[in-house]
């Protein structure tokens, strides 16, 4: 049933018909199973609708989607799982997140900051309030301070491979070479689809044997 409304959605492009016709056959629970030990075209199907109807409960089965042998899979899993980590907390929390989002769009830093502060105040485990506060204190010089979110958010979501990502740029600003291709590497492990990533990998590897 999963792959059939799966097929009629890729023809129709409908997702809230098949949101809703999934809804109808399936709880979350049964479609995390498949994400997990369906055939590929009930992975892709299962991990579309994770992204869709999920929050930060179902991170771990979206985390390991990201090294599914299936392409497909993995780049729905690329995107649902940044969905996914918008939803954790309660709503005032997600509702905060998205506030954080949005000031950090505007290149309004300081506000940024102060929210995640209070974010982060009232839940440690925000994986997200960390890695856009990390964000918010790079673009204001706070090189040392963003490194330590990143690593804040990697500790509450080892799945979190923007953050990855965002602690190699900051030790390379601090010509921590070691350091950046340690964050590179594990955000390659974390998502080995990452393209630009392996050429940084390429790239330093290169400078540091010469």
């Amino acid at each position: 049933m999963l792959d059939k409304l799966y097929q009629q959605y890729l023809e129709h492009e409908n997702s809230a018909e098949f949101i809703r016709l999934v809804s109808q056959s399936y709880n979350l629970g049964s479609i995390c199973r498949l994400a997990r030990y369906g055939k590929t075209i009930s992975r892709r199907a299962a991990i579309l609708v994770i992204g869709f109807l999920g929050d930060y409960a179902e991170n771990d089965v979206m985390g390991m989607a990201l090294n599914d042998s299936d392409r497909a899979v993995r780049m729905l899993a690329d995107h649902g799982i940044r969905d996914i980590w918008s939803r954790q907390g309660s709503p005032e929390h997600r509702s905060s997140i998205q506030r954080l989002y949005q000031l950090i769009s505007r290149h309004r830093m300081q506000e940024a900051i102060q929210l995640a502060n209070r974010l982060l105040a009232e839940d440690e485990t925000l994986s997200e309030a960390w890695n856009q506060r990390a964000i918010a204190l790079c673009a204001e010089g706070d090189i040392v301070g963003a490194v330590e979110d990143c690593c804040e958010a990697l500790n509450c979501n080892r799945y979190h491979f923007p953050a990855a990502i965002g602690m190699a740029h900051c030790c390379l600003q601090l010509d921590d070479m070691s350091g950046a291709l340690s964050g590179f590497r594990l955000a390659l492990q974390i998502n080995p689809d990452l393209e630009d990533v392996r050429t940084h990998i390429h790239q330093l590897e290169r400078k540091s044997e010469n």
